[in-house]
């Protein structure tokens, strides 16, 4: 089957490999769409963390936000999951220490990380290997692109709840890449005030296409006076986006951090303490899953305005560089079709 595979630091191209066979307890999925996230760029850079950390090695496959159709099980594996649409957790604990026991698999000490770790191909891939205890059933009035989203958005459903506003709460968003405008989407449904700042028009264009009323250049905020507000998320990549957050919260607020910057970022903890903030970090979507499938299907959130573009395997190392097509649209997500020539 093709798959695109990373040889190196920016060295990738679709190569023939091996089909995958499904073992106890696995299902065999054709990929139908692929979402290219930051993590996946990193990758393919060779600057993620994970490589130095020796979790990571090349060669890799990429990609961890996706959805395809079951076609077969292994053994001793529920039939009923051949032909259901899925979707999948990206982070797959060990199921036996005491954080996969406490429900918390996405920090198990032992984890595997599909498209990210080894040992765990990717979906760029015609097809691809999920376990069946982290697939989650898509239904079936939900577009391709909507379930290719859901990774991402249980990232942003998280952040969101970890804001802990009630309605009419001020909410300040920090980035409008596809968390940030997931976020702000799924904070307008629960009748939060949305303020969405970020550094790209057309982006803030976007944003407000989608119903966002307040939205503002970084650098407008970066002065003083600044307003402030109840609750800060930041979804950006930029190192000096998480003291920002600081400045612009209110005392007694919450800053959550969803964002990861390439370079360390640093934050005054006298700050926090002297101000009484409660700072939350998000790692991974994994519990916001079955409800964000809940919030695209009822139709209150909006993911297919985020996608610019659905290309083939073979223009994926180009999108990875930072080009994009001729009529790529103004979200920010690329999204990817194994199954294009």
């Amino acid at each position: 089957m093709r798959a695109l595979v990373v040889e190196g630091p920016r060295r990738a191209g679709v190569q023939d490999v091996t089909a995958p066979v499904p073992e106890w307890g696995q299902l065999l999925v054709d990929v139908e769409r692929v979402g290219i996230c930051g993590t996946d760029v990193e990758l393919y850079s060779g600057e993620m963390a994970y490589f130095g950390q020796g979790l990571t090695h090349f060669p890799l496959r990429l990609g961890h936000e996706w959805t395809g159709r079951v076609s077969a099980v292994g053994p001793e594996t529920d039939p009923s999951w051949i032909g259901k649409r899925v979707t999948g957790d990206t982070m797959l604990g060990c199921g036996s220490c005491r954080f996969c026991l406490a429900g918390k698999h996405y920090v198990c000490p032992d984890r595997n990380e599909v498209g990210i770790t080894d040992g765990r191909p990717g979906a760029l891939a015609e097809q691809m290997l999920v376990t069946a205890r982290f697939a989650h059933a898509i239904p079936d009035g939900m577009s391709v692109t909507a379930a290719a989203m859901v990774e991402p958005g249980g990232n942003s459903l998280r952040a969101v709840e970890a804001a802990g506003l009630s309605s009419g709460g001020r909410l300040l968003i920090l980035g409008c890449g596809t968390i940030g405008l997931l976020a702000a989407q799924i904070a307008l449904a629960r009748g939060l005030d949305v303020h969405v700042a970020g550094t790209r028009p057309s982006s803030l264009h976007l944003a407000r296409e989608l119903g966002v009323r307040h939205t503002y250049e970084i650098s407008d905020l970066q002065g003083d006076p600044s307003p402030t507000f109840e609750a800060v998320i930041d979804a950006s990549s930029a190192d000096t986006m998480p003291a920002l957050c600081i400045d612009l919260v209110d005392p007694a607020g919450r800053v959550v951090y969803v964002g990861l910057s390439s370079t360390p970022s640093l934050i005054d903890t006298r700050a926090l303490a002297l101000q009484d903030v409660t700072a939350v970090g998000i790692l991974s979507g994994s519990p916001g899953l079955l409800g964000t499938i809940e919030l695209f299907a009822c139709g209150v959130v909006n993911p297919e305005a985020l996608v610019s573009e659905v290309i083939g395997l073979d223009e994926v190392a180009s999108r990875l560089e930072g080009k994009r097509g001729e009529d790529s649209g103004a979200g920010p997500k690329v999204h990817v079709d194994p199954r294009k020539g």
